[in-house]
C-alpha cells in the first residue's frame, strides 16, 4: 500500500492550485488523482463550439500565476486548458500527477488517524489528509423528459460534446437556453439548416466587453514584464472592486439596487431583437440576479437569424424523430443537444467518503450539503473541500475563492504541526452556528426569491451553492483558524 501525506482529488484549477501551494509550504509529499487523461477539469471536458469563460481573464487566473499567453479579454476554454498545463510545467507538478485514475473511495481509520483511499485502477493509498477538488460543475444533468432514449439521431450533452457529429445542413434541437446554450447556439446556427431552441425560462443577458488582445499588448507583457505586472494588478483590482460593488447592488434584497442592472440587460435585449414576439419570449419575468446573469454579444443576433426559432412551450416528450411540445406540436430534429447544465444540489460524487464514526458523507448531505466555511466537515477529519458547499459566486471569480480555500487548508495543516496533533475536524456546534448564520444571510439575497428556481438551491428551496456575501467577507472569515471551533486528535 502506498503512503503519502496528502491526496488531492481532481486536477482542475483548484487541485493544481493546491499542489502549487503545498510545494510552496514545503509539503512535497502529495499525489493528485485525475479521472481524465489531461489536467484542466471542466475546461478539459467542455469542448462545445463557442465554449468560453464568462469572467474576464484579468480575474480568471490565479494571482500567483499570471499568464501572458491569453488571446482574448474573456478566455476561451482551450486557452484555460493551456493555462492549466502551463501551471503543471512551471511548478513541476508532473511527478505528482496520476492521470486517467480517479479516487473512488476514501475511508477514515480512527486507529491510525489516516485516510485509506482506493482508486478505479485498484491502487490503495494511505494519506494524512485529503483535499477534494472535485468541483460543482462537472456532472452533466439531463432533464426528466419522456422518451429521451427513444431519439434515433445523435444526441449529446454540451459538456460531453461529440466532435464527430456533423451539424452542417442538419436540423438541430437545443434543449436549454442558459450559460452553455447561449455560447453554442450562435456557432451551431452557422452550420445548421434549422436550429430550434427549447427554452424553459428567459435569462438576463448583459453585453460582453470582449476583444482580441493585440500583438502589441502581448509584446509589452513579454518584453517589459514589470510594466505589464503593474498594469495587470491595477486592472485586476479595479475589476475586483467593481464586482464587490456589483454584488451588493445586484444580489441584496432591494429593488432599487437591481434596477440599473436590469436596465442594462433589457436595453441590450431591445437593441438586438426587433421582432415583438421574440422580444416578449426573451424577456425574463423574475428579478435580475436570482438566476445566473449571462454575458454575451452574439446570442440575441443569433436568435434573429432566419434559420433559428425559439420554442417556449413545455416539452411533452422526445420522439424518434424530434421533440413534441405540450401544445401538441412536433419539431423534427436530426440532432439533439442537451444544454441543460450540471447536477449540483445532489453532490453525487463518484467518490464515496466514510468518516470517523462510519458515516457516509453522501448520507450526511442527503438533505443538503453543509460544511464549515465550505471547506471542512464535522466528523471527517483532515478532509478539505475546494469549491465546496456555499462557495459558488454570483459575481467576481471562483479563482479568488479557490485561493482563499487553499490558503485556509495550508494553514490548517500547519496548525496541526503547531498543536502536535494528528488530525482536526470542526465541531458540530461550530459548523451548525456557521451554517445558521449563512442561511440567515442568504434569506436576504435575491436567490431566496420563492418564485425563482435555479441551480443555486435544491428542491426544498435551501441555497446550497452560493456564498452569502462578497468575497472580502469570505476572506475575513477564512483568514485564520479558530482553534475553539475545532477538535484536535492527538
Amino acid at each position: 500500500m502506498e503512503k503519502t501525506r496528502v491526496v488531492i482529488m481532481g486536477a482542475g484549477l483548484g487541485g493544481l492550485g493546491a499542489g502549487v501551494k503545498l510545494k510552496e509550504a514545503g509539503i512535497d509529499d502529495f499525489l493528485i488523482f485525475e479521472r481524465n487523461p489531461k489536467v484542466g477539469g471542466t475546461w478539459y471536458e467542455n469542448k462545445y463550439p463557442g465554449c468560453c469563460c464568462d469572467t474576464p481573464v484579468a480575474l480568471y487566473q490565479f494571482s500567483f500565476f499570471k499568464s501572458t499567453k491569453w488571446n482574448y479579454l474573456y478566455p476561451r476554454s482551450a486557452e484555460i486548458q493551456i493555462y492549466a498545463e502551463e501551471m503543471v510545467e512551471v511548478y513541476q507538478l508532473e511527478s505528482h500527477l496520476r492521470l486517467a485514475e480517479a479516487a473512488i473511495q476514501a475511508t477514515w481509520d480512527a486507529n491510525t488517524c489516516l485516510w485509506h483511499v482506493k482508486t478505479n485502477s485498484g491502487r490503495e493509498i494511505t494519506a494524512n489528509a485529503i483535499i477534494a477538488a472535485l468541483g460543482q460543475l462537472n456532472r452533466p444533468a439531463f432533464p426528466d423528459i419522456e422518451g429521451r432514449d427513444r431519439f434515433e439521431g445523435p444526441s449529446m450533452h454540451s459538456a460531453r460534446w461529440n466532435e464527430t457529429v456533423a451539424l452542417k445542413d442538419k436540423r438541430v434541437g437545443v434543449i436549454g437556453s442558459a450559460a452553455s446554450a447561449i455560447q453554442l447556439i450562435p456557432e451551431v446556427a452557422k452550420d445548421a439548416s434549422a436550429l430550434t431552441v427549447f427554452q424553459r425560462s428567459a435569462n438576463y443577458v448583459i453585453p460582453k466587453i470582449d476583444r482580441k488582445i493585440t500583438a502589441e499588448e502581448k509584446a509589452l507583457m513579454s518584453t517589459v514584464p514589470e510594466i505589464a505586472k503593474n498594469l495587470g494588478q491595477h486592472q485586476r483590482k479595479m475589476m475586483y472592486d467593481h464586482s464587490e460593488y456589483f454584488y451588493w447592488q445586484t444580489f441584496s434584497w432591494t429593488e432599487e439596487g437591481r434596477a440599473s442592472f436590469s436596465r442594462v440587460a433589457l436595453n441590450h435585449l431591445a437593441e438586438n431583437v426587433s421582432d415583438p414576439e421574440l422580444l416578449k419570449k426573451l424577456t425574463p419575468d423574475y428579478p435580475i440576479g436570482c438566476k445566473r446573469i449571462l454575458v454575451a454579444n452574439d446570442f440575441y443576433p443569433a436568435m434573429m437569424r432566419d434559420n433559428v426559432s425559439l420554442v417556449t412551450d413545455g416539452i411533452a416528450r422526445i420522439t424518434q424523430k424530434g421533440v413534441e411540445t405540450s401544445e401538441g406540436t412536433h419539431h423534427p430534429c436530426d440532432v439533439l443537444v442537451f444544454a441543460t447544465g450540471f447536477e449540483t444540489t445532489g453532490w453525487n460524487w463518484s467518490l464515496d467518503v466514510t468518516g470517523s464514526q462510519g458515516q457516509r458523507l453522501q448520507d450526511m448531505w442527503s438533505e443538503g450539503p453543509e460544511a464549515y466555511h465550505g471547506i471542512t466537515v464535522a466528523g471527517f477529519p483532515n478532509f478539505f473541500l475546494l469549491y465546496g458547499p456555499n462557495t459558488n459566486l454570483g459575481h467576481g471569480c471562483i479563482t479568488n475563492m479557490l485561493e482563499l480555500e487553499v490558503a485556509y487548508t495550508i494553514n490548517a495543516l500547519q496548525t496541526l504541526e503547531v498543536q502536535k496533533a494528528k488530525a482536526l475536524t470542526p465541531t458540530l456546534e461550530a459548523q451548525a452556528r456557521f451554517n445558521q448564520q449563512l442561511q440567515k444571510n442568504l434569506s436576504q439575497r435575491v436567490w431566496a426569491d420563492p418564485h425563482c428556481t435555479s441551480w443555486y438551491k435544491n428542491a426544498e428551496g435551501k441555497i446550497t451553492q452560493n456564498w452569502s456575501d462578497n468575497i472580502n467577507t469570505y476572506a475575513d472569515g477564512t483568514s485564520n483558524i479558530v482553534l475553539s471551533d475545532y477538535e484536535f486528535m492527538r
